[in-house]
């Protein structure tokens, strides 16, 4: 009798068993089901509700699905990944874009933050009209606007104010300009003034001053631009993790070249740098201690300046320049050198074609030392000046610009500079069919 109970037993536990095992497979393999878990479990967070009570929220919540749903539900694992994915990310971009107005947001694509070149010169004297043509030809093909830093003495700061605003309104829509005093921070200023051509030494102190700049491109006022200044811009991006400064040699060739022949002092390099084209960063300048020949440890910027003049300034000959050739002598790690067509001057045709960079690319940046523009000792030189002088805003750059430069040039190629016009020519040409192509062609593509 008492085995005949338990094997009853066993049989009603075993049958209890099977049940369960049947209703708890059935519910677990059910997708409808663990969805819903899924929820509730997301909804609860980190709390854990009965039993009971979840069995009673699935069965509801299963109650309430259509059939409409039921069968989508069914069919979902028939359905591509890609395509499930891509309903997925449509959802989530809706919901975003909901979210988003929701909170205000402006429609339309944000606006980037516009980049502005900084273009820095010194004039004293009867400098005024060289300049203006200078910052003139650095308007006729660049693209990005252009922030002008004018240091200039009293009576020209006023004169340079009436000059700029009277230029088009077009033109005037692409630069801002600041004018500023002629000062020095430290030692004699009448000294410093004074130090070889009138003012020159103001390029010194720049990093002083412009103490909000990152960046800089300083010129002489004699210097021309035959191509955008983004380009040269750009080469700040080429500078290492130590380079903080770019110049241009003072000359190709040792055997001709004035530091290599006749400096009594340190220099940079073979030839020494050509200071007339300087490009600048100046926030890595300001950080920097430069080593010296006055005391073991660096010296800043601000701080190196005075006594390296008091120590060379019996031996210097180009005042400031002389002085930058110093200190990049001691530091030539600071320095990044560019290719000489991005500084050309009557040294690198007088002596004979030196400057194998522009016979190939042309002139980027003419630099009209010696007075050239106004003379006629290198007339290729004057003919290039008297065309971006004379130049109408807002004619046509190839009709009063260019065709005028190659007309007057059949009469320089008798001289030393002139008998190779493709080099003067080259750069001009190459920037105007640019600017026609991005002006013209672009704009005149009809829109897909």
């Amino acid at each position: 009798m008492r085995i005949h109970c338990k094997v009853v037993a066993i049989a009603v536990c075993f049958g209890v068993f099977l049940l369960l095992y049947f209703l708890g497979g059935n519910a677990a393999d059910d997708p409808l089901l663990k969805e819903v878990g899924g929820e509730e479990e997301e909804d609860n967070n980190n709390s854990s509700p009965s039993p009971s009570v979840l069995g009673r929220d699935v069965a509801s919540k299963f109650a309430r699905k259509s059939p409409d749903r039921l069968r989508l539900r069914a069919e979902e694992p028939l359905r591509g990944r890609k395509e499930g994915r891509a309903i997925n990310r449509g959802a989530n971009v809706n919901a975003k874009s909901k979210q988003r107005s929701d909170v205000g947001r402006p429609v339309g694509k944000r606006s980037r933050v516009e980049e502005v070149m900084h273009l820095a010169v010194v004039a004293c004297g009867n400098r005024l009209d060289e300049t203006l043509t200078m910052l003139k030809s650095a308007l006729l093909f660049s693209i990005k606007k252009i922030k002008f830093h004018i240091f200039a003495e009293d009576p020209l700061a006023s004169q340079f104010e009436k000059g700029l605003n009277a230029w088009p309104r077009a033109t005037r829509a692409k630069f801002k300009y600041s004018t500023y005093p002629i000062t020095f921070s430290v030692g004699n200023a009448e000294e410093w003034k004074k130090l070889f051509k009138p003012c020159a030494a103001q390029r010194l102190f720049l990093p002083v001053i412009l103490k909000e700049v990152d960046s800089l491109l300083y010129v002489d006022t004699d210097v021309l631009f035959l191509r955008p200044m983004d380009d040269i811009w750009a080469l700040l991006k080429a500078f290492n993790n130590s380079q903080l400064a770019a110049m241009a040699p003072e000359h190709e060739v040792p055997k001709i070249g004035w530091y290599s022949r006749f400096a009594r002092h340190p220099f940079y390099g073979v030839t020494g740098v050509n200071s007339g084209v300087m490009l600048m960063n100046l926030t890595r300048i300001r950080k920097t201690l430069f080593k010296n020949s006055m005391i073991p440890s660096g010296l800043s910027w601000e701080d190196l300046l005075h006594p390296l003049y008091q120590k060379y300034k019996n031996h210097i000959t180009w005042g400031d320049q002389d002085l930058l050739n110093i200190i990049f002598h001691y530091n030539p790690e600071c320095l990044f050198t560019f290719p000489c067509q991005w500084n050309y001057r009557p040294d690198h045709c007088m002596y004979g074609s030196n400057c194998k960079g522009a016979e190939e690319e042309g002139v980027s940046i003419l630099h009209g030392n010696r007075g050239v523009y106004h003379d006629d000792k290198q007339p290729a030189f004057k003919v290039v000046y008297d065309a971006i002088h004379d130049f109408p805003f807002e004619d046509n750059l190839f009709q009063s610009l260019f065709y005028p430069i190659q007309t007057k040039f059949l009469d320089t190629v008798n001289t030393l500079c002139g008998r190779i016009p493709q080099v003067f020519l080259k750069q001009i040409e190459k920037t105007m069919r640019n600017v026609y192509e991005l002006k013209v062609v672009h704009h005149a593509k009809p829109h897909k």
